[in-house]
């Protein structure tokens, strides 16, 4: 495998990271507050659809973010009513939205587009372009440094950029201010943030708004950078994939970076068999690498690859003592 073939793997891995590592966050900050959230994969599918769809009517790619972070917000509203408020069972609530969205979605769409449950093809303003970085044309011819620089690190659309800047900032949330501390702590041990005279619902309720507008922003890569339509079931999964990357990263947002680069790099090594026949000198089935990050996502929820602890509340509502 050559140098140019490797990094244009590494490029792919990058772009399939990407909604991965929007949703993994997503879910870090939900279930370090203690609500455990499978609905991710329901709110991406949701964000996808109405980003697209909007994206399309309007014109702006920006009208279409802001639709699909309004529509998971709302699922997460739903989700968080559910278990919250309600204190319902939080894996249920999340299976619910999920069938919601994967149904609801095509509904609308034939609805809106009539064509078979897919939105128009998006160009122009409607879709997220490529961004180069400075100088990247003029470093492109030297060794090494060059292509990394102009065909690596430049030319992704800016929510790419979005999703990496997201890692540290996450961080620094969590672990360096008082609301991350909080926010922690409620995972852990609610009774205590309750006595210390501070609301647990609002925490929650911060948490699972994080949620949604994280799962916004991973659905409408899919549907407006990743690629430039909705069609049906367009995540494909990636909700899941993503709880398997948060519980692989035990809940921790450096780890999860890495993690997701992990399943981006799978999924990009299915769209080039001919770069791993040409390393392993041996024909690999496509099948068999398209099933590469899911068979990871078993072995990882079989807990294969190591114990990861929970928050100790998370998925159990909180009854305020009286």
């Amino acid at each position: 495998m050559d140098f140019l073939t490797l990094l244009q793997i590494f490029d792919s891995s990058v772009r399939l990271a990407t909604p991965l590592l929007f949703a993994c966050l997503a879910g870090l900050f939900s279930e370090r507050a203690g609500i455990f959230d499978i609905g991710l994969e329901g709110k991406m599918l949701a964000a996808a659809f109405f980003s697209a769809a909007f994206a399309a009517i309007s014109g702006s790619v920006w009208v279409g973010l802001l639709a699909g972070i309004g529509a998971s917000l709302a699922l997460s509203l739903v989700h968080g009513l559910a278990s919250i408020t309600f204190r319902g069972n939080q894996l249920i609530s999340g299976v619910a939205i999920n069938f919601l969205a994967a149904g609801l979605t095509v509904l609308i769409a034939q609805s809106w587009f009539q064509q078979g449950g897919r939105t128009p093809s998006l160009s122009g303003n409607a879709r997220f372009n490529e961004i180069t970085l400075p100088f990247a044309d003029a470093v492109r011819d030297i060794p090494y440094f060059g292509p990394i620089y102009a065909d690596l690190i430049s030319g992704h659309s800016i929510l790419v950029y979005v999703a990496f800047l997201t890692v540290p900032l996450t961080w620094y949330l969590l672990f360096r201010t008082r609301f991350g501390l909080r926010l922690r702590a409620v995972g852990e041990n609610p009774a205590a943030v309750d006595t210390a005279g501070i609301s647990v619902l609002r925490l929650r309720y911060s948490a699972v708004a994080i949620c949604g507008v994280l799962c916004g922003l991973s659905g409408a890569y899919l549907a407006t950078g990743l690629q430039a339509l909705f069609v049906k079931d367009m995540s494909s999964g990636r909700g899941f994939i993503a709880l398997a990357a948060l519980i692989f990263a035990k809940w921790r947002p450096w780890y999860a970076l890495w993690a997701c680069l992990l399943f981006g790099f799978l999924q990009a090594l299915s769209l080039r068999p001919d770069a791993v026949e040409a390393v392993t000198q041996v024909k690999v089935p496509g099948q068999l690498l398209d099933a590469l990050p899911y068979i990871l996502t078993v072995v990882i929820l079989a807990g294969f690859v190591g114990k990861a602890i929970p928050p100790r509340a998370g998925g159990e509502p909180y009854v305020k003592e009286r």
